[in-house]
């Protein structure tokens, strides 16, 4: 007779992944929308948002990101999406 299988739980899930760490955010106090060269580190190449599993920072540091990305996109510093897409 099988064994039956354990469901994996949320924190059994959690605890496999690596963190993936970005040091320079480590000193970064206020992300600004005016800093392009920076956002574009947390945008893919079609003009999203990177999610924070992925960009590596924190939910404070995520939340600057979003914003700061939303207003450069209003006074048009940052795409909404790539000439190609359009």
């Amino acid at each position: 007779m099988a064994k039956p299988r354990k469901k994996k739980t949320k924190k059994d899930w959690r605890s496999t992944r690596a963190r993936k760490r970005r040091p320079f955010l480590d000193e970064v106090r206020y992300i600004d929308y005016k800093d392009v060269r920076l956002l574009k580190k947390f945008m893919t190449d079609r003009g999203k948002i990177t999610p924070r599993r992925i960009s590596g920072a924190t939910a404070k540091q995520q939340r600057m990101v979003a914003t700061a990305v939303k207003r450069a996109r209003i006074i048009a510093l940052v795409p909404f999406v790539k000439e190609y897409y359009r």
